[in-house]
């Protein structure tokens, strides 16, 4: 019996669904602690950690607005409030 699954990913294929959203996360880069909590909780997953060009030790989250639907669940989970929604 098997147990667990992978998934494949293709970006090539994924629907386009930034387009028609009312609302896009915006991360104040002085406020993002790196804690991860958006990657986790975004239905999309259309936000990734990436290395900081201003030389702090922590990431900063990066949202890529092509799959980002706008509902705001980065923004209510984010502990610093780093991210709004505008």
């Amino acid at each position: 019996m098997e147990k667990g699954a992978i998934i494949k990913h293709d970006i090539k294929k994924a629907a386009n669904t930034g387009s028609w959203r009312n609302f896009a996360p915006e991360v104040d880069s002085e406020k993002c602690v790196g804690c991860n909590a958006c990657v986790k909780f975004c239905p999309d997953a259309c936000i990734i950690l990436k290395d900081r060009q201003d030389g702090k030790p922590t990431k900063l989250s990066e949202i890529d607005l092509t799959f980002c639907k706008g509902c705001g669940v980065c923004a209510q989970v984010c502990p610093v409030k780093a991210i709004k929604m505008k």
